[in-house]
């Protein structure tokens, strides 16, 4: 919802300023000039994204209306959540195999929904517990293990959010090419009258601001919010490899959960108190 404030702020100031100062809005509506600039920076998307680039960033643009989904609630269920799961996997390690295989149909994590609807978090928690009852790995290899997952994953945003800042610094560029079309356009009306000329070379300009306007006002704004996102994203599942890794070091379930909650960023730490009584009601729901 802010990022719709935002943008719907970005939009109304500009346009509020250029009709103080006298301009009229009509001149700014130039249809042409966003069919090439918009166009051209679609078939750039287009030639430097994959397939699965191009639904990930539509999915990320999304997201944004609707957030990341982390929150302090969120933070407990996933506390929670690893609480359980340790418990059992303490008492009896085979015991967790059905949860972790078939995550969709365990009762432990229907319990939990912000985890179960978390795609990435569920998969790292399942597959480094599948790791973990397969094979007997020091907490060092264990922790190398997914340092890698997460790098992986990592590596893999840093593309998708520098491509789409290469996108949203070509719209500037863009711009220009608009403008230059519309003077290209003018040169062929130099015989027609300077209220002409005046009209065709405003439209031109309209062109460059349009570029600037998206590039500044909305793509990398847009972008940064996305990585904002992800970084929460990143943060939530640091906090169940910290509760994993504590487990692999024989620590039980209890202090598993304070090891995750002292890795939750300040604005959403629940207190000890809070994860005490969470913990003391996992399986209760």
């Amino acid at each position: 919802m802010f990022s719709i404030i935002g943008g719907v702020v970005v939009i109304i100031c500009v346009i509020l300023g250029f009709i103080l100062e006298g301009g009229n809005i009509a001149s700014l509506i130039q249809p042409l000039e966003l069919l090439i600039i918009g166009g051209s920076a679609f078939g750039s998307l287009i030639i430097c994204s994959s397939p699965h680039m191009f639904k990930e960033m539509i999915h990320r643009v999304l997201q944004i209306l609707k957030g990341s989904g982390v929150s302090k609630a969120a933070y407990i269920e996933l506390l929670q959540c690893m609480f359980e799961l340790i418990k059992m996997a303490s008492a009896n390690p085979i015991s967790i195999e059905p949860h972790v295989e078939n995550p969709e149909n365990s009762e432990i994590f229907k319990r939990y929904p912000t985890v179960l609807h978390n795609h990435h978090t569920l998969d790292f928690i399942c597959d480094t517990l599948k790791v973990q009852i397969a094979s007997s790995l020091s907490p060092y290899d264990l922790e190398d293990l997914m340092n890698a997952d997460l790098d992986a994953v990592h590596a893999e945003e840093h593309h998708l959010v520098a491509t789409m800042n290469r996108v949203g610094d070509a719209f500037p560029g863009l711009g220009i090419v608009a403008a230059v079309l519309g003077i290209v356009i003018t040169m062929g009306k130099l015989d027609q009258g300077k209220e002409v000329i005046g009209h065709s070379v405003g439209a031109a300009l309209v062109g460059t601001l349009i570029g600037i306007l998206i590039s500044y006002g909305y793509v990398q704004p847009l972008v940064a919010k996305i990585e904002t996102i992800m970084g929460e994203e990143a943060k939530f599942i640091n906090t169940a490899k910290i509760c994993l890794l504590a487990y692999a070091k024989g620590v039980n379930a209890k202090v598993c959960a304070e090891f995750g909650r002292r890795s939750i960023p300040a604005e959403f730490r629940p207190t000890f108190k809070e994860i005490d009584e969470a913990t003391a009601n996992a399986g209760k729901k």
